[in-house]
């Protein structure tokens, strides 16, 4: 990241800025940096002024005691400050629970889109989220950053020896570095349901896209986003799995974000 801005609490965030015309912020998931979504930032960037960031308590931006989801907001509200006071916001995975809660919030955001929020779609699902927020808390209180990057990767659907190949991977140390922002993510997605209240108040339009290779429940998910939101659409992208194509993914994002 080239550049850093302070959020209202005085935490450094990382951000970098490319392209000219209409603000887009790109938001990441679980697990990851702005260098997660820098891939889609280079082809929107041909129509649209797209910043990148590193949310709090990952790569280049700092952290700040006690966190609260509403300091992520106030994030938001600063990249989009120094992007010139109004962007569209596209966030994938939990990120993109952090873009609805910013639109909820009443931050000037002209468009939402979010791909494969993962929403518990199920009473197990749900279940199984709340018996990783405890075991979460647990590992991350008791200093056991690589149990705590286990659950989540279990709680992604991997298998077990993969899981295990990736605890012996160069990659891990990185993985562990990211742990305690498990937490955050957590945090954002509430208690795994799909928060129909808060989504019902965002007044701006809101695209929710899934992939048709990813499971049923995704696409459900998304479908369920578009329509608890007044303004909402729902699309499915042919080919794609939770990790889509930024080729085939941007277009849509363009086309969307240009009304």
């Amino acid at each position: 990241m080239d550049k850093n801005i302070l959020s209202r609490d005085g935490t450094s965030l990382g951000y970098e800025s490319a392209g000219r015309g209409s603000a887009v912020v790109l938001v990441s998931g679980a697990m990851s940096t702005g260098a997660t979504v820098a891939p889609l930032a280079a082809p929107l960037s041909e129509r649209f002024r797209v910043a990148v960031y590193d949310r709090r308590g990952r790569g280049a931006s700092g952290d700040t005691a006690p966190y609260a989801v509403e300091r992520e907001v106030e994030d938001l509200a600063a990249v989009i400050g120094a992007m010139g006071g109004e962007a569209s916001l596209y966030g994938v995975s939990s990120g993109g629970a952090l873009a609805l809660r910013a639109a909820a919030s009443g931050l000037p955001v002209r468009h939402v889109a979010v791909y494969e929020t993962p929403y518990a779609m199920s009473g197990d699902a749900l279940r199984e989220r709340a018996q990783y927020t405890e075991r979460l808390t647990a590992a991350l209180a008791e200093g056991r950053r690589g149990d705590a990057v286990e659950l989540f990767l279990r709680l992604t659907g991997l298998d077990e020896a993969v899981i295990q190949g990736a605890r012996q991977s160069p990659l891990w140390a990185g993985m562990e570095s990211l742990a305690p922002s498990l937490a955050y993510d957590d945090a954002v997605m509430g208690d795994g349901s799909v928060p129909r209240e808060l989504l019902s108040s965002i007044r701006v339009p809101v695209l929710a896209i899934a992939g048709d290779g990813s499971p049923a429940w995704m696409r459900e998910a998304a479908r369920a986003v578009a329509d608890a939101v007044p303004r909402g659409a729902y699309r499915v992208l042919e080919g794609q799995t939770h990790m889509a194509d930024p080729e085939v993914l941007a277009p849509v994002l363009a086309e969307f974000f240009a009304r």
